[in-house]
C-alpha cells in the first residue's frame, strides 16, 4: 500500500494520528473513574473499615464491594386476580361461620408483693377452679407478705375463665393471677 508524503508537521500514520486524537480526548476529558479514583477508594474502604461505596458522576456510576455475598433485593409483591369460579350455581362465595361471642374477661390482680397460695392448706382443695361461679366477697386465694397470710377476694361476679400463677409462685403488685368471665 502506497501512502501520499505528509505535510511539513504531520504524522504520516493515519492510525497514529487516530491514536494521538483520541490519547488527546482522553487527556482533555479525563473519566471520573480511573484507575487512580478506584485504587484511592479502596484505600480508604479499608482505612475507614467500610464494606460498600457507591459513587455516580457525569453518569457513570461505581460500586465497590468487599466480603460477603450480594444483597438480595425484593422484588414487589405481584396481585392476581382471585380464581374464577366456572360454576353458575357457586356464585356467590360461601359464608362464613358466625364469629363465637366476644367474651368480657376481668382480671383479677394481687394487690400486694408476697408469696401466692391457691389452697388453705396443702391438703385441701383450691379456694376456686376453672368454671367456678364466683361472687364479690368469694375468697379466691391467699397471699402471704411478711408471714402474714391475707385473704384475697373476687371483688366481682362471673365464672372463672383462666388461673395466670401456681401455687407458690411469687406475685407483684398488679400480677394477674386470674381472668374473669363477667355475669
Amino acid at each position: 500500500m502506497i501512502r501520499p508524503p505528509a505535510a511539513p508537521g504531520v504524522d504520516a500514520d493515519p492510525c497514529a494520528e487516530g491514536a494521538a486524537v483520541a490519547t488527546e480526548s482522553k487527556k482533555d476529558k479525563p473519566h471520573p473513574f480511573d484507575v487512580q479514583t478506584v485504587e484511592h477508594l479502596i484505600g480508604l474502604m479499608a482505612k475507614h473499615d467500610l464494606t460498600e461505596i457507591s459513587l455516580t458522576d457525569a453518569g457513570q456510576r461505581i460500586r465497590l464491594r468487599k466480603g460477603g455475598p450480594a444483597p438480595v433485593y425484593a422484588a414487589p409483591p405481584v396481585q392476581t386476580a382471585p380464581p374464577v369460579q366456572h360454576n353458575s350455581v357457586a356464585a356467590h362465595p360461601p359464608s362464613a361461620p358466625p364469629a363465637a361471642p366476644v367474651k368480657k374477661l376481668h382480671d383479677v390482680k394481687s394487690v400486694m408483693v408476697g408469696a401466692y397460695y391457691a389452697r388453705p392448706k396443702p391438703d385441701k382443695d383450691d379456694y376456686v377452679k376453672v368454671g367456678q361461679t364466683l361472687k364479690p366477697d368469694t375468697t379466691i386465694c391467699m397471699i402471704e407478705a411478711m408471714k402474714i397470710f391475707n385473704e384475697i377476694k373476687a371483688e366481682c361476679s362471673g365464672t372463672v375463665a383462666e388461673v395466670c400463677v401456681k401455687n407458690g409462685d411469687t406475685v407483684d403488685f398488679g400480677t394477674v393471677l386470674f381472668r374473669v368471665e363477667l355475669t
